[in-house]
């Protein structure tokens, strides 16, 4: 929003974090893309193989356009692996394509953080739109009903975020310990898989961080505009 307060003194840093984030994430995949996997797997084969040891045989596994556009689709039930990602037999490629596959199993195992997620979803996409329009209209108006329910639907897209952390922590270490114990890659090539890895961990928690900020600065500004009346 367009209101500065003190809060925005810690938000900036978070932004910037965020922004470093992406621009490190990018700059990892590049890196570990031009290392050569000593099990010669592409990130299909890596990933057919994970699905396929953990009895998912029925995963399908989609290329799909782009770059670091990977994503398990728990409505299809099917892995997309972004093209150099299915293509590729480099660290990086194999260690997205195992972390999505870490979400499949997740979704099998029915694992307690992803099920959350699920269910939180359709409320949450309706109430992440209607927030920053419950916000809007509140401090233009006046109405410190509208605020507050803009927190409430606000709280919800933030708590969904900070559900989204430990499904990806745990998707990457499930991936860790399965590209290991599996045979996908040598101990000494796990630096790499982990640097790639939690590369991608980070956007989440400075995205989660930025959000949870956020939250605190409209608190702020609705016990202003209630002192104010």
């Amino acid at each position: 929003m367009f209101w500065f307060t003190p809060i925005d003194f810690l938000i900036i840093p978070a932004f910037l974090l965020s922004l470093w984030a992406q621009f490190r994430v990018s700059g990892t995949f590049n890196r570990w893309s031009e290392v050569p996997i000593s099990s010669g797997m592409t990130g299909y084969e890596a990933a057919r193989r994970m699905l396929d040891n953990n009895g998912l045989h029925d995963i399908p596994i989609e290329p799909v356009p782009g770059k670091l556009t990977d994503h398990y689709d728990p409505i299809a039930r099917v892995v997309r692996l972004s093209e150099p990602v299915y293509y590729e037999n480099s660290i990086a490629a194999v260690s997205v394509a195992c972390h999505e596959c870490g979400h499949a199993i997740q979704h099998q195992q029915h694992y307690p953080a992803l099920v959350m997620r699920h269910r939180m979803f359709p409320v949450v996409r309706i109430a992440s739109g209607a927030a920053p329009i419950l916000f809007i209209l509140g401090f233009l108006f006046h109405f410190t009903n509208l605020i507050g329910l803009g927190i409430i639907f606000f709280a919800a897209a933030v708590a969904f975020q900070l559900v989204t952390l430990p499904v990806e922590f745990n998707a990457s270490n499930r991936a860790r310990a399965i590209m290991v114990s599996q045979g996908f890659i040598r101990n000494d090539e796990e630096r790499g898989a982990a640097k790639v890895l939690n590369a991608a961990a980070l956007t989440y928690v400075a995205a989660a961080l930025i959000s949870l900020l956020e939250l605190v600065k409209y608190i702020w500004l609705f016990t202003q505009s209630n002192r104010d009346e």
